[in-house]
This record gives C-alpha cells, structure tokens and sequence, in this order.
C-alpha cells in the first residue's frame, strides 16, 4: 500500500469494488484519505471490501448496489440523486466493472452473450457517467477513469465483445475528453492494468500460472496519481500500467 494523503477529502465511486482491481484500488483511494463509495452487484464482496477499509481506520465508505445487466434509468438516476443529497459532488469515478463474455470466434458468439458484454462493459459506463456528470461538475477538479485492455487497442481472435467493448469505452473516453476540453476542472482518462491476478484473467486464462502476474496492489501506483490532482493536466490519454 502506498503511504500518502494524496485524495484526502475526495468523494471517489468505483465500480466492481467487491473483488479484483476495483476492491484494491478502492482500499487504497480510502487509505489516502478519499470518502468512497463502493458501487457493485454482490453485497458480501462489497461488505468485505468495506470491513477492511473500516480496519485501515480510513473515512467510512458508502456501499451501493447495482446490476449494470439488469439496471434501469431509474436505478442510475437514484444512484445519482442519493450521491448528491449525502455528498453534493462527486470529484472521481473509477469504471472498472467488466464481464468477460464469451472466448469464442466470432461465427459461434452466442448473440445474448453478446448483447449482455456490450450492455455491461460500454452501454451501462455511458448512462453510469452520463448520469453522475452532473455531480462530476460540481468538483473543482474531478477525474473520471475508464478501464480498457490491450484488446481494446488492437483487435485478437476469440475475443469477440470483450474486445469491441474496450474499443467503444476508449472512443467513450476520447468523445468526453474532446467534449470537456475547455472546462478543465473535469479529466477523462483510459487506463490498462494489463495482466493481473484477477478471477477475469483466470477465467481468460485457466491455464496461465498466477504467480507469475502482477498483484492489483503491484500497480496501485499509476491508480492514485490518475485520480489524484499530480495528473490534472493529463486528458484524453490511455495509459498503461505495465
């Protein structure tokens, strides 16, 4: 875990927060001082990720649930609402959730398969955003980070909506970017943790061995200074973890 206080005092939501990337980084965000708000769609995972940052003596997070493959307007609308009537801003939104759909080529892509990784992985971080834009506007400097992949920079076989996925929410990021450009209290980024030691990968990868990857907590590092004001001139950009 990285040390400093550099989002002390931010009101920080992070999708999937109940396991992998999005547990660490939300572990970490509340250990450099963030309010955060633990977005996801299993209430144990996100009850485990809150105990262990109440451990941490960190600011207490809010827990929300939320389905991206069955939510409505609605539900986004109340998840908006119910963030401004208890913070009255919203300074970082990490998009991190993500299903991993089918490996399979694209002659054989179960067509719901399809639909349902699309919905999750692009259409849901449209209306999620969409929706919290409001609150992002309300910040004096908010960052808004979107997860992408290597497969969503350059197409591979058997990767099918996964890869179309991160390819839309890379062209998400830079339409936002461009959009925002003269109000610079708002940033738009992608970044790419690449291959960690996530349930995602191993499913990706059943045969990989673990021990050779990375940990979430190995790359933390680029997390917090994208989140945190040290980037606020960084904009429109896709970066890298490894």
């Amino acid at each position: 875990m990285l040390s400093n206080k550099n989002l002390k005092d931010k009101i920080i939501l992070i999708t999937g927060a109940g396991d992998g990337m999005g547990r660490s980084a939300s572990i970490e965000y509340a250990c450099q001082g963030a309010s955060v708000i633990l977005l996801g769609k299993d209430l144990k995972n996100l009850e485990e990720t809150h105990d262990i940052i109440i451990s941490k003596n960190a600011p207490t997070p809010m827990i929300s649930l939320l389905d991206f493959s069955k939510a409505d307007g609605n539900d986004y609308q109340g998840l908006a609402d119910n963030l401004m009537n208890k913070y009255g801003q919203l300074d970082g939104l990490l998009l991190n959730a993500a299903i991993l759909g089918d490996r399979s080529p694209i002659s054989q892509y179960d067509v719901s398969t399809w639909v349902n990784t699309i919905h999750v992985n692009l259409t849901s971080q449209f209306i999620l955003t969409k929706s919290l834009l409001p609150s992002l506007e309300k910040s004096k400097s908010a960052s808004v980070i979107f997860t992408s992949s290597g497969v969503g920079k350059i197409g591979k076989a058997f990767w099918g909506a996964y890869s179309v996925s991160k390819f839309g929410v890379e062209g998400l990021c830079q339409i936002l970017s461009d959009e925002y450009q003269n109000d610079k209290t708002i940033r738009f980024n992608c970044i790419n943790p690449g291959a960690i030691q996530t349930k995602m990968r191993k499913l990706a990868y059943p045969l990989e061995d673990p021990i050779k990857l990375l940990t979430p907590e190995d790359i933390l590092d680029k997390y917090v200074w994208l989140m945190s004001d040290s980037s606020k001139e960084i904009n429109g950009q896709s970066i890298d973890c490894q």
